[in-house]
C-alpha cells in the first residue's frame, strides 16, 4: 500500500509527500529547464529545479491560509500533503456557520493572490534582463492561476466550498448547499474530461489532454466523496439507536448458580455474547463471562448470577431514541465494545455495537458491504477506516 513520507511539521500540522509528487517534480523542473536554456544548460536545469520547488512551495502557503484559518477557529488539521495534483489540507471536521466556512475556503487564494501581488512589485524591482526576475514573473502568473483555478465554483476546488458557504447561507440547509457544490464539481470534472480528449483529437496535445483528463478525474471522485458522506451524515441524523439495535441476547435467570448457568448456556457451541439476568419480573443487571473466569471455581456451586451481575444503572445505556450519532460517539468516546439499549419502561431492548451501526446504515444507504466485514467490525471493535463513521459522528455532534 502506497504510504505518505513525513517530512516536518508547520504551526503543529504534520507535512506529508504523497511518493507520486517526486513525478509532478520532475516534470515541473523539466519543463521549467527546457524553458530556461537560453542561460546556458546547468543553469536552466538548476533554475527549473529551484522553480518546481518554490512552486510547491507556494502550494503549501496557500494550503497553509486553509490550514491557519480552521485552527483559529478551534478546528484540528490532521496534515497537509503535497501529491501530484498539488496539496491538500487535513481539516477535520466542517466549520460551524457559513461565514466561517467562507473564511477557511477563500483563504488559500488570498494567499496565492498575495504572493502574486508581493512577486509582480518584485519583479519589477529587479533587472528585466536577468534569469532572476523571468523566474519570479514565472512564479507570480503561477499563483494567479493557482487562485483563479481554485475559484472555479464546484467541489472539491476552494470556489466549490465558497459556493457552498454561499448557498449554506442563503437556503440555511449546509447538507442541501453540499449536494450543489458536489454537483457543480462533477459537471465541472465531466466537462474537463470532455474537454481533454477534445484537445486531443483536434491539436494532437496527449499530454495537456491527458492532464486534464486526470484533473476532471480528480475533481469528479473528490465531488462524489463529499456527496457521499454528506448524504452519511444526513442519514446518520434520521436514525436512533431503535434502528440499529439487535435482539441478539439471552436473559437468564438470576437466582441460579454460576455452576448452572455455565452448564446450561457457556458450553452451547452457539450460545450469545451478551447475557441480562433477570429475577421476579425484573432485570437485574449484565452478566459477564469474565467475571464468572475470575470467580474461584470452588465458589460456583454457592455463589448465584446475583453476586456477578452489573446493575443496568452501571454500566452503557442509551434509550430506544437516542440518536446514532450519539451512539456512535458514545461507543467512540468511551471506547466501548457495546451498549445496552433501554426501552421507555426501562427493560432491556437490545443491544448495539459498531457493525450494528454499519449494518444499519448499509441497509439505509444500499451500500455494499460483506456480513465478513460485519463481523470484523464486531469482533475488532473498530470502523472501516474509509468509513470514517466517528470521525463523522463527531462532527456532527459537534454542530448541533
Amino acid at each position: 500500500m502506497q504510504k505518505n513520507w513525513q517530512i516536518g511539521s508547520l504551526f503543529g500540522i504534520p507535512l506529508f509527500l504523497d511518493p507520486l509528487w517526486f513525478v509532478i517534480l520532475g516534470l515541473v523542473t523539466l519543463n521549467f529547464g527546457v524553458a530556461y536554456q537560453q542561460w546556458g544548460n546547468f543553469t536552466a536545469w538548476s533554475a527549473g529545479l529551484v522553480m518546481a520547488l518554490l512552486l510547491f512551495t507556494s502550494v503549501l502557503l496557500h494550503e497553509l491560509g486553509h490550514s491557519l484559518v480552521a485552527q483559529s477557529q478551534g478546528i484540528k488539521v490532521n496534515s497537509i500533503t503535497l501529491f501530484f495534483f498539488g496539496g491538500i489540507a487535513a481539516i477535520e471536521e466542517e466549520s460551524k456557520t457559513p461565514g466561517q466556512a467562507f473564511q477557511v475556503a477563500i483563504a488559500g487564494p488570498a494567499v496565492s493572490i498575495i504572493l502574486f501581488v508581493l512577486l509582480t512589485l518584485g519583479s519589477n524591482v529587479i533587472p528585466d534582463t536577468t534569469l532572476l526576475n523571468e523566474m519570479i514573473r514565472d512564479l507570480a502568473r503561477i499563483n494567479l492561476v493557482v487562485a483563479l483555478f481554485n475559484l472555479i465554483p464546484g467541489l472539491p476546488l476552494d470556489g466549490g466550498q465558497v459556493l457552498k458557504a454561499a448557498l449554506w447561507k442563503i437556503t440555511g440547509d449546509r447538507f442541501q448547499a453540499v449536494h450543489w457544490a458536489a454537483r457543480c464539481g462533477q459537471i465541472l470534472g465531466y466537462s474537463a474530461i470532455a474537454l481533454g480528449f477534445v484537445i486531443d483529437f483536434f491539436t494532437q496535445e496527449l499530454i495537456t489532454g491527458l492532464w486534464i483528463v486526470l484533473l476532471g478525474w480528480f475533481g469528479i471522485r473528490n465531488a462524489n466523496n463529499y456527496d457521499s458522506v454528506t448524504t452519511l451524515q444526513e442519514t446518520l441524523l434520521k436514525l436512533v439507536a431503535a434502528d440499529a439495535m439487535t435482539r441478539n441476547f439471552r436473559v437468564v435467570d438470576a437466582d441460579q448458580t454460576l455452576r448452572e448457568f455455565a452448564d446450561l448456556y457457556l458450553l452451547e457451541t452457539s450460545s450469545p455474547q451478551v447475557y441480562f439476568a433477570a429475577a421476579d419480573g425484573r432485570y437485574r443487571g449484565l452478566v459477564t463471562v469474565d467475571d464468572l473466569r475470575t470467580t474461584e471455581r470452588s465458589e460456583w456451586e454457592n455463589q448465584t448470577l446475583q453476586n456477578i451481575v452489573h446493575p443496568l444503572t452501571t454500566i452503557p445505556t442509551v434509550s430506544e431514541s437516542t440518536s446514532l450519532v450519539e451512539v456512535i460517539n458514545k461507543l467512540e468516546t468511551e471506547q466501548l465494545s457495546q451498549i445496552t439499549v433501554l426501552s421507555p419502561a426501562g427493560a432491556v431492548a437490545g443491544v448495539i455495537d459498531r457493525g450494528d451501526t454499519v449494518k444499519c446504515l448499509a441497509q439505509k444507504l444500499n451500500l455494499r458491504i460483506t456480513e465478513a466485514e460485519i463481523q470484523r467490525i464486531k469482533e475488532e471493535g473498530s470502523f472501516s477506516p474509509g468509513l470514517q463513521l466517528g470521525v463523522i459522528a463527531k462532527s456532527i455532534e459537534e454542530k448541533k
